[in-house]
């Protein structure tokens, strides 16, 4: 797709927002993230902010929340307009709420860290076992990927129920000995307590194919660079698409704008945090096993003629 200046996408949205039927997207946009250390949140508030400056009839704001599971169910019980979610999340939902969820696009991937300090005595998967480990907190989608990494690597541990920025000052402060997190790279409060408080990730390729087998084609494995976090090595994660989802009943002028502004509004929402830059129009359009909303098929097809 051919890049554009903000200079040309301020000048061009308000017109094209809504050609279908001449309406322009209107509306509250209610954003479900997550915690304020994590993508979600940085992403989700970029997204707002251009709301505000190219959607003119649009009253964007940021619910910061526990993750995809929470943000999930806000779509479902109309607490939230759109939403950010891994793909395993949106699919255990599509199941139970059949017709309900529709996706924008398939945003970036996710990757599961299991972290622990590089000077205790976890250095692999099952060193896990009867130890302390937050899974994530309620309601979030890691906690449920974390339940199903353990299940099926028979790991038994000591459950703690921790946000993201509860769990890293628990490692820091000696409260429990590992926890999980599911985020796109780098992940800002992995960044900022690898910098003086030594870590280590934990391998993670043996359960992924035991996953895809039980669960579905949904994870798969990723490396995390040694690059990413001071002091660590290349390590194998699992890799989680997320989806940006919406209700299928939201106005489709409205889920236009926003899959519009995701695309043409790209390289600025990469500032605010760099998976945004992995947006790719060839990848967004898939979204198993949730459809697209008729506003998000209606501005891919566009870029085709």
């Amino acid at each position: 797709m051919r890049r554009r200046t903000l200079l040309a996408f301020a000048a061009a949205l308000p017109l094209a927002a809504c050609e279908s039927d001449g309406a322009e997207a209107t509306g509250n946009l209610r954003i479900a993230t997550g915690s304020p250390g994590a993508v979600y949140y940085r992403y989700g508030s970029a997204i707002a902010e251009l709301c505000k400056r190219y959607l003119p009839n649009v009253h964007a704001s940021v619910l910061t929340t526990a993750a995809s599971q929470f943000n999930v169910q806000s779509i479902l019980d109309g607490t939230a307009d759109v939403a950010f979610t891994q793909a395993d999340i949106a699919a255990e939902n599509d199941q139970s709420h059949p017709d309900q969820l529709a996706a924008l696009g398939r945003l970036y991937d996710d990757h599961i860290h299991v972290v622990v300090a590089a000077s205790g005595p976890v250095k692999g998967l099952h060193d896990l076992r009867q130890r302390r480990v937050s899974i994530g907190g309620e309601g979030s989608g890691t906690a449920i990927t974390a339940l199903r990494v353990l299940s099926i690597s028979d790991i038994a541990v000591e459950e703690k129920r921790l946000g993201l920025d509860d769990s890293v000052a628990a490692l820091r402060a000696g409260g429990i000995d590992a926890f999980f997190f599911s985020g796109g790279l780098p992940v800002a409060a992995i960044a900022d307590l690898a910098r003086d408080f030594p870590i280590r990730l934990l391998d993670l390729s043996e359960p992924v194919k035991a996953l895809r087998a039980q669960y579905g084609d949904y994870y798969a494995e990723r490396v995390v660079p040694a690059s990413t976090y001071t002091g660590i090595t290349a390590t194998v994660a699992i890799g989680i698409a997320n989806y940006l989802v919406v209700r299928m009943s939201m106005d489709e002028p409205l889920a236009y704008g926003v899959t519009r502004l995701l695309f043409e509004g790209r390289d600025e929402l990469a500032k605010a945090h760099q998976a945004a830059a992995r947006l790719n129009i060839r990848s967004a359009i898939s979204t198993p096993p949730l459809p697209l909303h008729p506003g998000a098929i209606r501005y891919y097809r566009a870029q085709k003629a």
